[in-house]
């Protein structure tokens, strides 16, 4: 079986944002964003039998983006998003909704073992059934294939087990400063200076590397061979709503094309800077930012 199906794994919603709705969720920002670099990306999650699910399906078929997305007797997902005078959203994200029940499904089986990359998270893993489902995923995956753990803390949609399963079945951690902290003190860790707990999460659980996001003071990438430092640029932000998605995409879109760790990071960054500059999650990217040498 060919392996080269990249995947998005989890919530799909909608951010009801103040200049109104669009669609989000990690993972289906991180499938458009890869199938922009040319890659065959698909986005697997759930919605509702209703309005809000019909429409999803349409926009993301009008975006000819492939989505393995089931329809579940649970309303489609929604999230309140509020931004601060700084363009960092705030959210308030529904419970029991349709990406809560992914189910696990043959032609899931199928897909995940022609999988070259997986990106997931923590927040579709709060209810049993799609954490079952990311977790069997994950373990029906070929084994050289990449495991993106992109953790996303959301609100208080996470605990230790979820944090440490997801740890063990991944070989790519992407974290955040906050989010640095918060785990180091969920494992037990002792040092709470961010580059050696995202290093010593890089050694514990045996990662290619850790990603290590620390807002405008720049981001690091820590890996066998030592450590990518980059400053983040200064841009006009229109909102940071789904940088992170995308600066995940730019790593593993560099990643598999078979660019260094420097170069892979260094896109990361550039195509999160392009994304802070437009509203929205999901903009079009320049050609300057899909294409390698």
């Amino acid at each position: 079986m060919k392996h080269d199906s990249i995947i998005g794994l989890g919530e799909i919603l909608w951010d009801m944002l103040p200049e109104g709705r669009k669609i989000g969720g990690a993972p289906g920002n991180f499938a458009w964003h890869m199938a922009q670099f040319g890659y065959d990306a698909h986005v697997v999650s759930a919605v509702g039998s209703d309005a809000d699910g019909e429409e999803i399906l349409r926009n993301l078929s009008e975006r000819a983006l492939q989505a393995d997305i089931a329809r579940v007797k649970y309303p489609t997902g929604r999230v309140e998003v509020t931004l601060d005078r700084e363009g960092i959203p705030q959210y308030e994200i529904l419970t029991d909704v349709a990406w809560d029940h992914i189910p696990y499904t043959e032609q899931l089986r199928q897909l995940a073992r022609s999988a070259r990359c997986i990106c997931f998270g923590s927040l579709a893993q709060r209810c049993g059934e799609s954490r079952r489902t990311i977790t069997s995923f994950l373990d029906d995956a070929p084994k050289e294939a990449l495991r993106v753990f992109d953790i996303n803390l959301r609100q208080h949609f996470y605990d230790r087990e979820v944090v440490a399963e997801s740890l063990k079945r991944c070989n790519i951690l992407k974290i955040n400063d906050e989010e640095a902290l918060i785990i180091s003190r969920m494992l037990g860790m002792e040092s709470g200076e961010i580059l050696h707990i995202a290093d010593r999460l890089r050694k514990d659980y045996g990662l290619y590397a850790t990603i290590l996001t620390c807002g405008s003071r720049g981001s690091h990438v820590l890996y066998e061979g030592g450590v990518s430092d980059l400053p983040t640029p200064q841009v006009r932000v229109a909102d940071t709503v789904g940088a992170g998605d995308s600066f995940t995409a730019g790593f593993c879109a560099a990643w598999l094309h078979g660019c260094d760790i420097a170069t892979a990071h260094a896109r990361a960054v550039a195509v999160s800077a392009y994304v802070c500059t437009c509203k929205g999650a999901t903009p079009r990217l320049p050609e300057e930012l899909t294409r390698f040498e």
